[in-house]
C-alpha cells in the first residue's frame, strides 16, 4: 500500500522491544496495548503484530492488493472510498481503494492493522519504532507521504474475510466527572514519602493532561498538588510504563511507552496492566481521576481484559 497524506504522527508499533532495559533501549511498542491486541485478535493474526499506530492528525492510504484491514482504539470519522469505515470492524479492501482516516473524534491512538501484518524488519526483536534513536518500524522515523507500505503475504487457509465487527471496551468513568475517565492505580515504592493530604488529593482531584505531554510523559496538573512527607535525595533507578513520577514542583507524571529507562523522582504509583490503555487515550488537555486498588483487583481487571480479547478472537475465528 502507499501512504498518500500523512498529518498525524504514524509509526508502526507491535507491543514493544523487551530484554534491552538494561543497555538503556526502552521498550517503546503501542501506547494502548490492548487496542493492538484487539485489532489483530479480530484478523486472527499474532496478538503482537506490529500495526500503524495514528496520532490524532488525517491519514489516508491507497490499497495495491486485496487487504483485510481494521481500526481500533481512537475513534475516527473515516472512509474507505466513500464507505463509512467503523472502529473495531473487519473490513476487506480491494486493490485500488483508498482508506482515508479524515478526522479524530475521541481517543488519542487509533491503530490500523492489516490481516497477516506488514512486511517489515524487526529490530531486536521487535518492529516498533524508536524515532528518537531512529531504528525500528519504517527507518526509524515516522510515516510520510509516499511511502510504499509491504503487507506479508498470508496462507489462503488462513484468511477471515468477512466483514464483521465487535464492541469496543466499555471504560470506568469518574464519579467526580462522568467525561472523564477513572484511572487504577495501585500503590507504588515511595507512596509513604508522601502525606496523607497529598494522597487523599491524588485520588480526590481531577488531573488534567498537559499539552506538553507525549509518548515518554503525560504531565497531569491539579489544582491541589502532592506534598511530600520528607524531603529525600534519590539516586535513579529503573522505571517502567504506567509508575507515575512526582517531581519537587508535586504535579505527577505517568511514564508512558517511550519512557526512560532511569529515573529518580519518587513513585507515588503506577497504573494496572488493565487500565494503561485507558490513560492513552485520554486527550491533552482532558482530565482523569485516579483510583487505587488491590494487587487482587489488579489482577482481576488484567484476566477481564484478556477474557475480552479471547471473546473477539474466536468470534473472529467462527466467522
Amino acid at each position: 500500500m502507499k501512504i498518500l497524506a500523512s498529518n498525524a504522527l504514524a509509526s508502526f508499533q507491535d507491543l514493544g522491544r523487551f530484554g534491552f532495559r538494561s543497555l538503556g533501549v526502552g521498550t517503546n511498542g503501542a501506547m494502548d496495548p490492548w487496542a493492538l491486541k484487539a485489532a489483530n485478535a479480530l484478523l486472527q493474526n499474532p496478538l503482537d503484530t506490529a500495526a500503524i499506530e495514528i496520532t490524532l492528525g488525517s491519514f489516508s492510504v491507497q490499497f495495491e492488493q486485496n487487504t483485510c484491514f481494521c481500526l481500533t482504539g481512537g475513534l475516527y470519522e473515516a472512509y474507505l472510498d466513500e464507505q463509512r469505515v467503523y472502529a473495531y470492524w473487519r473490513i476487506t479492501a480491494q486493490a485500488g481503494q483508498t482508506l482515508k482516516l479524515v478526522r479524530p473524534l475521541q481517543g488519542m491512538y487509533t491503530y490500523f492493522a492489516v490481516q497477516g501484518g506488514f512486511d517489515i524488519e524487526a529490530v531486536l526483536g521487535s518492529k516498533s519504532t524508536n524515532t528518537k534513536a531512529e531504528f525500528g518500524g519504517l527507518n526509524g522515523r515516522f510515516l510520510q507521504p509516499q511511502d510504499s507500505v509491504k503487507v506479508a503475504k498470508l496462507d489462503s487457509t488462513h484468511r477471515h474475510t468477512s466483514e464483521i465487527g465487535v464492541a469496543a471496551p466499555r471504560m470506568p468513568a469518574s464519579h467526580l466527572d462522568s467525561s472523564a475517565p477513572q484511572i487504577r492505580v495501585i500503590a507504588n515504592s515511595e507512596y509513604d514519602h508522601f502525606t496523607e493530604s497529598a494522597k487523599h488529593n491524588f485520588e480526590n482531584q481531577l488531573w488534567q493532561v498537559d499539552t506538553s505531554s507525549n509518548r515518554m510523559g503525560y504531565r497531569c496538573i491539579g489544582e491541589n498538588i502532592l506534598e511530600f512527607a520528607q524531603k529525600s535525595e534519590m539516586s535513579s533507578h529503573g522505571v517502567a510504563a504506567g509508575m507515575i513520577q512526582v517531581p519537587p514542583q508535586g504535579q505527577p507524571i505517568v511514564l508512558m511507552a517511550d519512557a526512560q529507562t532511569t529515573g529518580g523522582y519518587p513513585k507515588i504509583a503506577t497504573i494496572i496492566e488493565a487500565d494503561i490503555g485507558l490513560m492513552a487515550q485520554t486527550r491533552f488537555g482532558q482530565k482523569c481521576q485516579f483510583k487505587m486498588v488491590s494487587i487482587q483487583e489488579a489482577i482481576q481487571a488484567r484476566q477481564d481484559r484478556h477474557r475480552y480479547i479471547e471473546r473477539i478472537r474466536k468470534y473472529a475465528y467462527d466467522h
